[in-house]
């Protein structure tokens, strides 16, 4: 199978390709290697398969239309995996322009590209942060999400939106996925594991907003990917229900599903950092802040549909997972050096 993967320098995206190129699929990798965070970790990411035979990297922007129309026209990829995007709930209230252009010109791009060059299955990465303000918990995809409390968050719905327009109109195959707080080896340094593994390794203060108060639904890096695969080969169907519990009357008989994938099982956020501490063999020095703009207090997947539709639900557990990462960050430092 020859799949483009965009965002393939990226936390997600990266470790997408190692597993698809373990089972022998043709990659074309996009990435634009921005500032965002260090470009290092992202070369260091590329390095473990850039010499991979069935492996193709691009460096281009999505934003960059005619770099993105002469990726599908001179490769010729069958599926598509849309992971490259500008992402952070925060980062979203201090550069908004830059979502615009990622998130939505980018997407465009990708979409058309799937229209024109006829692709068996587009999926692409949605977040929970659409769920917005909807305190119901857990999140279900049958929810409305109508009232997102950033603008990244607003972009993600929108590529929802986007997508079942094209499903709609020229039978594009397109499922969305829901990520819920993706965390382990390899994640990005804005992400707050990442941060705060980094701050108690040098004795500062770790900024814990909501006064420590967040719950999230926390998905292990391996077990996302193990979704995505999964969704990838089963192309969305007209035939594949809105949601398990509420089907939606008034949706159209387009190829489009959307579904979460998170753990379903939210974890106190102090609890993340009691796993942490355990993993470091230290205690963290905290700095209580209040919730900041954009943030919502908690995160609860509902991924009933998933387990209906792939048999598949992510299982790693919050202390497993941090060790890994731990593990990982260590070996990383010495990376740097």
């Amino acid at each position: 199978m020859s799949i483009l993967i965009t965002g393939s320098a990226g936390f997600i995206g990266s470790a997408l390709c190692l597993r698809l190129l373990e089972r022998g699929d043709k990659i074309i990798g996009i990435d634009n290697h921005n500032d965002y965070y260090d470009p290092l970790l992202k070369e260091l990411r590329v390095e473990r398969y850039l010499n991979n035979s069935n492996y193709t990297h691009l460096r281009i922007d999505l934003n960059d239309r005619s770099a993105i129309e002469n990726a599908f026209s001179k490769y010729k990829p069958q599926k598509v995996v849309n992971l490259a995007a500008q992402a952070g709930v925060r980062y979203s209230i201090e550069n908004p322009y830059v979502y615009i252009n990622s998130n939505i010109v980018g997407f465009l791009n990708i979409l058309e590209g799937c229209r024109y060059h006829k692709i068996k299955h587009l999926v692409y990465a949605s977040s929970s942060s659409v769920y917005g303000a909807n305190t119901l918990m857990p999140f279900s995809v049958s929810h409305n999400v109508d009232h997102p409390l950033s603008l990244y968050a607003a972009t993600k719905k929108s590529n929802e939106l986007m997508a079942h327009t094209y499903s709609h109109l020229y039978n594009l195959p397109t499922t969305g996925l829901r990520f819920f707080t993706v965390y382990g080896p390899w994640g990005r340094p804005d992400m707050a594991l990442f941060q705060f593994t980094k701050s108690i390794l040098e004795d500062k203060k770790i900024d814990v907003f909501n006064f420590g108060k967040h719950r999230r639904d926390f998905t292990y890096i391996d077990d996302i990917v193990e979704g995505v695969i999964r969704v990838l080969d089963k192309p969305a169907s007209s035939d594949i229900s809105w949601s398990s519990k509420k089907p939606n009357p008034g949706r159209s008989k387009a190829p489009w599903s959307i579904y979460n994938i998170g753990r379903n099982h939210p974890v106190d956020l102090m609890d993340y950092i009691s796993a942490l501490e355990k993993a470091l063999g230290k205690k963290a020095k905290i700095n209580m802040l209040p919730l900041q703009p954009g943030d919502v207090p908690d995160t609860f997947a509902d991924v009933e549909d998933l387990v209906k539709s792939f048999n598949y639900k992510p299982k790693t557990s919050i202390e497993e997972g941090v060790v890994k990462f731990v593990n990982w960050y260590l070996k990383y430092l010495k990376l740097q050096k």
